[in-house]
């Protein structure tokens, strides 16, 4: 069957004392309303529409790869209304499945149990029971237990408020009565707003099936009105990504204590300490160790490689059995061959690092060639950049740099050359040549010192 995706994002969220659209507020890592598009566009045979109002060039603008159908709302009058406005473009057959730009949390597997229900005649609602439903619409039932009606807080009687099971907000309706449906909605209430649950007291007088189905969790359905809901459901996300992780065979130091803002891929007995920060792809092989205080981004961790503290790694790829840290960063573009070695204050760019090289302390290393067995001492730099273009350092198999040396590029060293500390090259160094470059030390007899005036 052909579905209809509307998802809701036009309000104006004036209680995020925010410059920026509410759904674009972001929960692990990514605006709330591409979330839900994201699970959204997961469905078969769905056709995304996008209902944007305040602030909606940047919505539209920041959702524009999902392909969605956007229909504007600048004067919202409610869900219905909403629904009203997208509907010319609703397909004649198949059903509408109603989400929410500030409900990031739900499932796929719970929307996927409402679209198995959906039949022409059939609409499928999401609701949950709540020990303090306030603020909810409450769900009527008849005698026979059927749904009859959904009323908002503000126009339910006293019994009414009694109940417990509430509406979620999200429907999956069935497009040969939805439109008719829609076409009747009445703003005849206490807040003079088309409510889009009207349709249920309409489906059940037409003779139409109300079905009902539930999420696995509160937090599946609920929504994001200020900071402090924000921060909630970002620690519940964080908190079901931990127990995914640990279920599939990572350790984590503290479970409370880990940010995943993308999608994490853990290998077997993958140890990773506290307050470490994963963001976009990030892939960790077998019996890799992660230190504390360490921010991973974009990047391919090989297997059995530990990652000491306060290391930031981005857009890089990590071989086999490597060593990196404490303080160490890999910036975009390295990639680090198989037992490779990075160490405390080691900053690369663009720098591909041979197999069982070492670069151990304080250096820089930028869109350099470095070939295997490779030795560079302490506070060894490459110099890349003119103050125009970029140039590359060749630095062959089995070379060794001692400390304090700079490599002024472009600059190529041959296999097996050795390079005296403190040295600055600027010209090719042959195979097994000893490389200096320094000014010739002198010694001065007598030499008298400062003395403090």
């Amino acid at each position: 069957m052909t579905q209809d995706i509307v998802i809701l994002a036009a309000g104006k969220g004036s209680r995020m004392k925010s410059a920026f659209s509410k759904v674009l507020h972001k929960v692990g890592g990514s605006a709330m309303v591409r979330r839900v598009l994201t699970t959204a566009s997961a469905l078969p045979n769905a056709k995304l529409h996008l209902v944007v109002g305040h602030q909606g060039d940047q919505v539209e603008a920041s959702c524009q790869d999902f392909m969605a159908n956007v229909v504007w709302q600048n004067d919202p009058q409610g869900t219905g209304d909403a629904l009203r406005r997208v509907a010319p473009y609703l397909q004649d057959n198949g059903a509408t499945l109603t989400l929410y730009g500030d409900v990031p949390l739900i499932r796929a597997s719970t929307l996927e149990k409402m679209t198995a229900l959906s039949t022409p005649n059939t609409l499928v609602l999401l609701t949950i029971s709540l020990d303090n439903p306030t603020g909810y619409g409450r769900i009527v039932r008849d005698e026979q237990n059927k749904v009859v009606a959904i009323v908002e807080q503000k126009d339910a009687t006293d019994s009414q408020l009694a109940i417990k099971e509430v509406n979620t907000g999200i429907l999956l309706a069935p497009n040969s009565h939805l439109q008719g449906w829609l076409a009747a909605l009445t703003n005849n209430n206490a807040q003079g707003e088309y409510y889009l649950t009207d349709v249920i007291a309409m489906a059940a007088r037409d003779g139409v099936d109300i079905v009902t189905v539930h999420p696995e969790n509160e937090a599946e359905v609920a929504g994001v009105n200020d900071r402090i809901q924000l921060a909630a459901l970002e620690r519940e996300l964080q908190h079901q990504q931990a127990i995914t992780l640990m279920q599939n065979g990572a350790t984590l130091f503290d479970p409370a204590r880990i940010d995943i803002r993308g999608e994490l891929t853990t290998g077997q007995d993958v140890i990773i300490d506290v307050n470490c920060v994963f963001e976009g792809n990030v892939v960790l092989g077998n019996g890799v160790e992660i230190g504390p205080n360490c921010h991973l981004k974009n990047c391919l961790i090989g297997d059995n490689t530990i990652i000491k503290s306060n290391t930031m790694i981005d857009e890089s790829e990590v071989g086999d059995a490597c060593d990196i840290g404490p303080f160490a960063r890999l910036r975009p573009g390295t990639v680090l061959a198989n037992n490779a070695k990075i160490g405390n204050f080691v900053e690369t760019k663009k720098a591909l690092i041979g197999e069982g090289s070492k670069v151990n302390h304080l250096s820089y290393i930028g869109d350099t060639e470095m070939g295997a067995n490779v030795n560079v001492g302490a506070g060894t730099i490459t110099c890349n950049y003119d103050g125009v273009n970029k140039h590359k350092t060749q630095v062959a198999d089995n070379v060794f740099i001692g400390s304090n040396t700079s490599l002024v590029a472009p600059v190529q060293v041959a296999e097996g050359a050795t390079i005296a500390a403190g040295s600055t090259i600027t010209k090719r160094v042959g195979e097994k040549q000893l490389a200096f470059a320094r000014a010739r030390q002198t010694n001065k007899d007598n030499w008298p010192r400062p003395i403090k005036k």
